[in-house]
């Protein structure tokens, strides 16, 4: 399979999406990986998991349209980043797609997300009350979605672990459509950035993305 999407967002970012049509063979073949890498996969099953991690070093692979082999690591927060080239990177998957967003310029962040009814049983844990109160009854689980995938994205693109999605990132109030910018902080302590998260939905998939 091909990329499915690809989106260039400014001169030096872009991101692009991935469906896993592949087997977990057939994806490790493109992969070039080191000693801990291969052992890395080996404590994977056969399973989602395995084709989510796959899929997103294809993706990434070829995103930098290299056949050399890419030295990416994760650092102590969990954030993953490339140990000898020059782009941020940020990694997402769900289901049968596989997210990857890059940038030489700034921090970022990308998350998606298969939409579901279950999202509204767990949105007081993400959501402030003042946040609840604007979401459209006609648009609640997309829109929901959209405030978690935003939210994510932050996070991933802040990069630091003991972040609460309810208590430190806090979304302004923005009218549902298929696409578009919601305005968002983070705060914790001395810490206030604001971001301005831009989310699409792609087939019954929304993806929300951030650069610092």
């Amino acid at each position: 399979m091909a990329i499915a999407y690809r989106h260039q967002i400014d001169d030096d970012t872009e991101f692009a999406l991935w469906r896993i049509e592949e087997g977990a063979d057939e994806l490790y073949k493109q992969l070039q990986l080191d000693e801990h890498e291969k052992a890395f996969t080996k404590q994977l099953s056969k399973s989602k998991r395995y084709l989510h991690w796959l899929g997103t070093r294809v993706l990434l692979r070829k995103m930098l349209g290299t056949e050399d082999y890419i030295d990416c690591k994760v650092d102590a927060h969990g954030k993953p980043y490339l140990v000898s080239l020059p782009y941020h990177i940020s990694l997402s998957h769900s289901f049968d797609y596989a997210a990857v967003m890059i940038s030489k310029s700034s921090p970022v962040g990308i998350d998606i997300e298969q939409v579901k009814e279950k999202v509204e049983r767990i949105a007081n844990k993400f959501m402030s009350p003042d946040e609840l109160a604007y979401i459209n009854p006609k648009h609640t689980i997309d829109q929901l979605y959209v405030c978690w995938c935003a939210k994510e994205a932050i996070y991933k693109c802040y990069g630091q672990k003991e972040v609460s999605f309810l208590d430190n990132i806090s979304l302004q109030p923005f009218a549902y459509e298929g696409h578009g910018v919601v305005d968002a902080k983070l705060q914790k302590g001395a810490i206030d950035n604001a971001y301005e998260v831009n989310y699409i939905k792609y087939e019954d998939y929304m993806i929300g993305y951030v650069k610092a």
